[in-house]
């Protein structure tokens, strides 16, 4: 192909500007291109907590978002992945000391499926019955934060800490911890999409209670 030719499909790409949801102050999160507009959707965009807090703290934090709508010169986004960079959680992990993990599915008070993944460092070996406790912990602070409150509202608890916070003070009565963390949190399913999947368990059903 001559340089012509692709200076001519250069040209012809449109740039857009990817926007942050409502909740990340709609911060830029860059640029992206495409030949015609539909081969944006669903494409995902990958930034750091960092970046869109001027925090080179923060870089530890990777941010996935979904494009979900076009307009003329912009694309806007949804959150979809909430991520610890791998030589983050490895850097947390000391010999003689305890990971306790636990990956939590479950619904928010608005009906999204998330998955959560909360971890827990301690400051020395804990035996098999505390890891236990303090999973049971991290488990059911997960799961009441996630029935009383919003997506939104449950992404704003892990970004700013709040549901580390709230594991850490209720588990280091179990064992000392040195460090709780969020390492994961995944949107699965949108409140239509857990609808649809209901709606089609229910069809099932009924087509076997028909069966029999």
């Amino acid at each position: 192909m001559s340089d012509r030719s692709v200076s001519k499909r250069s040209q012809e790409k449109q740039w857009y500007t990817v926007i942050a949801p409502e909740q990340f102050d709609r911060a830029e999160l860059g640029e992206t291109t495409a030949d015609e507009p539909e081969q944006l959707y669903d494409r995902t965009v990958e930034t750091t907590l960092g970046d869109l807090q001027n925090n080179a703290s923060e870089n530890n934090t990777k941010l996935t978002f979904r494009i979900t709508d076009i307009g003329s010169d912009a694309v806007y986004t949804e959150f979809v992945q909430h991520e610890l960079t791998r030589d983050y959680l490895r850097s947390l992990v000391r010999h003689g000391s305890s990971k306790v993990e636990s990956f939590e599915t479950i619904l928010t008070s608005d009906d999204y499926r998330i998955q959560i993944q909360p971890v827990a460092f301690t400051t020395k070996k804990a035996d098999h019955s505390q890891e236990q406790a303090i999973r049971r912990t991290m488990t059911e602070i997960v799961r009441e934060t996630a029935r009383e409150h919003t997506f939104d509202e449950v992404i704003d608890s892990i970004v700013e800490g709040r549901l580390s916070s709230a594991v850490y003070a209720e588990a280091k009565s179990i064992y000392p911890l040195r460090r709780v963390e969020v390492q994961k949190l995944r949107l699965e399913a949108r409140p239509e999409e857990v609808a649809a999947e209901e709606d089609t368990a229910v069809d099932v059903d009924e087509d076997a209670v028909d069966a029999e």
